[in-house]
């Protein structure tokens, strides 16, 4: 593993009970410390299931999958590996597991053993990063399912992992709610030089990302910049995935004659080529 990749996948196939359809087909991919990678998916293209396997909660049945330089099918590293790289799921159920939000968050940083004025600022700093603070004392079960998945995303956070893998956990939030969340985990890449690996099925989440590796029946489909990808709009659909507005927009305007460049993905890029089309001695 080179010293710039944190996560390195050679060659993973992988399927749930022996006999049974595989579930991933021969993937190879290299994730860059510090890199913000989208992956995007159908449902059932085998998108979770590599994020099980980054994690280590599941093991390739061929190939293998190094992260931080320590290899997940190693049983004494997989503790360490689950510190490196800390997993926010789809249902925040799967996560919490104390009776009081703060305590929730506290119970990873209790297992690592990280010293109680420490524990207790990383706790207010991870509640406060999703909007939470307010509902510090609160029992989980008695919050939303979008507040739940924030207190998950919080339990993360606190543990200050060099990586976070993200499996649609947005899925429950309002829009209001996928923006801040997905603005947190921006701001924790760029300050902190967080490595996140962020799989959604909002193609407006991914364009933001350095790269989008888009998986369809276990494979990998294709592999690029935001740009790059969202620019084969044809190719998307035949995916069964969709790309942003005004990516698609632009593609269709394309067609009617409309001399648009590729690689539009916002209002502003639209707008701005559009105002060239309008008044090109400006």
């Amino acid at each position: 593993m080179s010293n710039q990749a944190c996560v390195q996948v050679d060659h993973v196939t992988f399927q749930y009970e022996e006999g049974a359809d595989k579930v991933l087909k021969d993937i190879s991919l290299t994730v860059n410390r510090g890199e913000f990678l989208a992956i995007l998916g159908h449902n059932g293209s085998g998108k979770s299931t590599l994020a099980k396997l980054l994690n280590g909660l599941y093991l390739p049945g061929e190939g293998r999958v190094v992260v931080c330089g320590m290899d997940t099918s190693d049983e004494n590293e997989t503790w360490n590996i689950r510190q490196k790289a800390g997993m926010i799921f789809q249902n925040p159920d799967n996560q919490i597991v104390a009776t009081v939000v703060r305590e929730d968050v506290a119970f990873g940083l209790e297992n690592m053993g990280v010293p109680h004025d420490e524990m207790v600022r990383r706790i207010d700093a991870a509640l406060e990063a999703v909007h939470m603070s307010e509902r510090a004392e609160s029992a989980p079960h008695m919050l939303s399912g979008g507040q739940k998945q924030r207190v998950a995303i919080a339990g993360v956070l606190a543990m200050e992992p060099e990586i976070i893998i993200a499996d649609e956990s947005t899925a429950m939030l309002d829009p209001q709610g996928r923006a801040e969340v997905l603005e947190v985990m921006h701001r924790l890449n760029r300050e902190k030089g967080m490595t996140v690996i962020w799989i959604t099925h909002y193609m407006e989440e991914a364009a933001d990302a350095d790269r989008i590796i888009v998986i369809s029946d276990g494979t990998i489909a294709l592999e690029g910049t935001p740009r790059e990808v969202f620019s084969q709009v044809g190719t998307m659909r035949t995916l069964h995935l969709d790309v942003p507005h005004m990516a698609a927009l632009a593609d269709s305007l394309r067609k009617d004659g409309v001399p648009l460049p590729e690689g539009i993905l916002t209002v502003e890029e639209m707008t701005q080529e559009v105002c060239k089309l309008l008044c090109p001695s400006n």
